[in-house]
């Protein structure tokens, strides 16, 4: 019997997120042992992921599984997979927009879906929370393409734009744009008193503060806010508490809600962020986390009202630590958030196979 099992796989740069691809085909269905390959695959739990392809940090340390969908008006399924490094979680409950990013450009390179012309638009079904996306990319001569002008902050340099339209992210966990039926809410924090807060979810569950409220600015470098243990404290115990009132049970054990801190924006955009993964402060800020944030800023009376500059939602840019998102609003007429649009961009890092333990997968089907 050989020692390890070989499984293809493409390291792939989705957004400003980095992680292994694999076709569905090449894994086991029984999710017990594909979540066991997956663990060995990152090298999970271990803090620098030594023995494994992850990258030492939530951003580095997810995974996309890709399928040929048989649904009508669908053509990819699409399962993302957070993991940790320190832990043995593999979690498919939230979405990943970043990720996303990646997985048309994966279909294409694995030969699952063929380009279209210069442009391919694929309908993809991303299987976590039934959310529905168009992603276009750049296929001149019917091959993906990767070099471009479209620069994304928290990615060095410059690639291919890949458009994303979200067609269905409220309540995409939570179950409701508002899942505690409050736009405000007020807790009881033990061993700090009452804090405001939002939550909302409109493609991230996520518990929005203002920076004020926790005695910070939101303008702290992200070094300074991973080593505030008495803001982590805080904003946990935050979590744990509207987590129940959102319907999302005991999230201890979960990567979801993301914490957001909020202040006025100072470089010309919409809202000013420090948002948390949710126990690591963000470098930037997560696609649906810009999404939601952004929805968040153009609801009356939630905690980003009054900070907040939300005069077009159809431009609505989200600072955050190394730089800023822009999100496009769709609205009805009555200034209904119906849809959000974006630009990413992703690339193809590395193509073979990853090495597995044969004591963990023997490659027998």
């Amino acid at each position: 019997m050989a020692a390890q099992t070989a499984v293809p796989a493409m390291l792939m740069r989705g957004g400003s997120s980095k992680g292994l691809f694999f076709a569905k085909d090449d894994l086991l269905a029984d999710e017990a042992v594909r979540d066991r390959v997956l663990l060995a695959a990152m090298g999970s739990p271990d803090p620098r992921q030594i023995d494994g392809a992850g990258g030492a940090h939530p951003l580095t340390s997810k995974v996309g599984i890709v399928s040929v969908s048989k649904q009508a008006g669908v053509d990819l399924e699409f399962l993302f997979a957070q993991l940790q490094p320190k832990n043995d979680i593999v979690d498919t409950k939230p979405n990943c927009g970043n990720m996303l990013a990646a997985v048309v450009p994966f279909a294409l390179e694995k030969g699952m879906i063929a380009a279209q012309g210069g442009e391919t638009t694929v309908r993809v079904l991303t299987l976590n929370t039934g959310m529905l996306s168009d992603i276009t990319v750049q296929t001149p001569d019917g091959i993906i393409n990767y070099d471009g002008d479209a620069k994304i902050d928290g990615v060095p340099g410059t690639s291919a734009p890949i458009r994303i339209r979200f067609l269905d992210t409220e309540g995409s966990v939570a179950g409701s744009l508002l899942p505690t039926g409050n736009v405000r809410d007020t807790f009881e924090i033990d061993g700090f008193g009452k804090l405001e807060a939002t939550c909302i979810d409109n493609g991230m569950p996520m518990v929005l503060v203002r920076a004020a409220d926790v005695g910070r600015t939101a303008y702290e470098s992200v070094a300074d806010l991973n080593a505030d243990e008495e803001l982590k404290a805080i904003l946990e115990k935050l979590r744990l508490t509207a987590s129940l009132k959102m319907g999302l049970g005991d999230v201890s054990a979960k990567n979801y809600p993301k914490m957001c801190l909020l202040n006025q924006p100072v470089d010309g955009g919409a809202i000013h962020t420090r948002c948390f993964i949710p126990h690591v402060c963000h470098d930037a800020v997560g696609v649906l986390a810009a999404v939601t944030v952004a929805t968040a800023c153009v609801l009356e009376g939630s905690v980003a009202d009054g900070l907040a500059v939300a005069d077009n939602p159809s431009a609505m840019s989200v600072e955050h630590p190394s730089g800023e998102f822009s999100v496009a609003l769709e609205t009805d007429g009555s200034g209904k958030v119906t849809g959000a649009a974006l630009i990413r961009t992703a690339r193809n890092i590395m193509r073979g196979e990853v090495m597995i333990p044969a004591a963990v997968w023997d490659g027998k089907r």
